[in-house]
């Protein structure tokens, strides 16, 4: 009897029974309804994080079909989808709660559908004016604001002992849109894709041809498709719903903002590198062809994210990052190593390249580390924060307050896809040699890995996890 009522209560899109922490409903119910709504959640964000990185490559190929913008005015368009997806995540983080995962996740992934087509329109025509394209930049920025919601979402649907696989999977799976882009991209800007109906070909100097209005256009039916995916096949929890003013409690919770701190060190290492390596190279190994390589250190983080989420569910979140960020270190410092310098005017390029996909590798680690760790802080100081709290409260705060702290910390750690450029190109300018921005970086991880230790990986620590 308890069964068909379960059955009933869940029968449409709102989940108005939902108890991951139960094992009789996890295996007999809950199970199967998050290992749905998380297999639409990867391609929605894979998709997203495509749309998001797509102006790496457009403007790489701008000046080849007429738009004459300075090295200057392009890097800003190259720029601009980092800065407005890590403002919009700030955002995005509290909409799953208000509007629920369902709606939100397929809203938010049509949106996708301007930047997609204003891209594919607007370099048809030579006329289309810098301030177009600044806004079209822009609004590549909702691919990146939708990590923020689709990570929160899809936290509500698991308990906390596969929580960290579940996240790591959403979100590497998620990441290797970043990949799939730099990959793709290239290929289909180069033919016919959609025939007559995606407009003429752009014609170069040299007498060739360039589709580049596909790099906005391959992703439409695919985001039409996952759009309408999310619609009718994930769900909406009831007990996840609650006001920003519920979930603006965490901006007073001091994890929040540790949390803040770590997840930039593995998360904006992650999308800084994959916006910045590309152009790295370049500049210090001109003679490589570096689109033959550029996607592979997105696509080992993000394998690595999937692929990695056990480990902190089996060894704990706090201990995984600390040796993580310790081998990171280890990681830039051999990156240093093998840079061009007076010694070695050529430096070395496949030493460079091994080091670098280390460290892709290890920020995919270290973003499925953080975010296991989140819930398990929370479910350690909710109590302690709120001790008047019945079991059944306590828990819906524990999970409010963990998906939003995770949904925020992506926020600020999204920053990443536009200081680790800029600082390559601060230090390049000012040294002629980007070692400065990696010292950074190196000495960045060190107060990480200090940090983690103090809070959570120590055997006294005041949140082991």
């Amino acid at each position: 009897m308890a069964t068909t009522a379960t059955a009933t209560a869940n029968s449409g899109y709102l989940l108005t029974d939902w108890r991951p922490e139960d094992p009789q409903f996890w295996e007999s119910e809950g199970k199967r309804i998050a290992t749905r709504n998380l297999w639409i959640s990867i391609p929605n964000l894979l998709l997203a994080f495509s749309v998001w990185m797509v102006w790496s490559v457009v403007v790489a190929k701008m000046p080849a079909i007429g738009f004459d913008f300075s090295v200057g005015e392009r890097f800003w368009l190259a720029a601009l989808p980092g800065l407005s997806g890590a403002t919009l995540r700030i955002f995005y983080s509290f909409m799953v709660p208000i509007f629920g995962g369902r709606k939100w996740t397929a809203i938010s992934t049509a949106s996708l559908l301007l930047p997609a087509l204003g891209i594919g329109f607007a370099v048809q025509n030579p006329d289309t004016s810098y301030v177009t394209f600044l806004i079209l930049a822009l609004m590549c920025g909702f691919g990146g604001g939708n990590f923020a919601s689709s990570m929160a979402n899809i936290a509500y649907f698991y308990p906390k002992k596969s929580k960290g696989n579940a996240l790591a999977l959403n979100a590497g799976l998620g990441n290797l849109g970043v990949s799939v882009m730099q990959f793709l991209v290239p290929v289909v800007i180069t033919m016919g894709v959609f025939g007559a109906i995606g407009g003429e070909p752009q014609q170069l100097s040299d007498g060739g041809q360039l589709f580049i209005q596909n790099a906005g256009f391959i992703w439409v039916p695919f985001l039409a498709v996952s759009a309408i995916a999310a619609w009718f096949g994930m769900n909406d929890i009831a007990d996840a719903k609650s006001s920003f003013s519920d979930q603006s409690v965490i901006f007073s919770r001091k994890h929040n903002w540790i949390m803040c701190v770590l997840y930039t060190g593995t998360f904006g290492s992650f999308i800084g590198y994959a916006a910045g390596f590309p152009l790295l190279m370049r500049t210090q190994f001109p003679e490589v062809d570096v689109l033959k390589y550029a996607f592979l250190g997105p696509l080992v983080g993000a394998l690595s994210r999937a692929a990695t989420g056990w480990i902190s569910d089996k060894f704990g979140g706090g201990r995984v990052t600390f040796w993580t960020f310790l081998a990171m270190i280890i990681a830039v410092f051999g990156v240093l190593q093998f840079l061009p310098s007076e010694a070695s005017p050529d430096g070395n390029f496949w030493g460079f390249f091994a080091c670098f996909m280390a460290l892709f590798f290890l920020t995919g680690v270290g973003n499925a580390s953080t975010f296991q760790m989140i819930p398990s802080i929370m479910k350690q100081e909710v109590p302690r924060l709120m001790p008047n709290l019945d079991a059944g409260a306590l828990q819906k705060q524990t999970e409010m307050e963990s998906a939003a702290i995770i949904a925020f910390t992506s926020a600020i750690a999204a920053y990443g896809a536009f200081f680790i450029p800029k600082l390559y190109g601060t230090s390049i300018a000012m040294t002629g040699a980007p070692n400065g921005a990696l010292w950074a970086f190196l000495g960045f991880y060190a107060v990480c890995a200090v940090i983690c230790w103090i809070f959570y990986s120590r055997k006294s620590a005041p949140v082991p996890c």
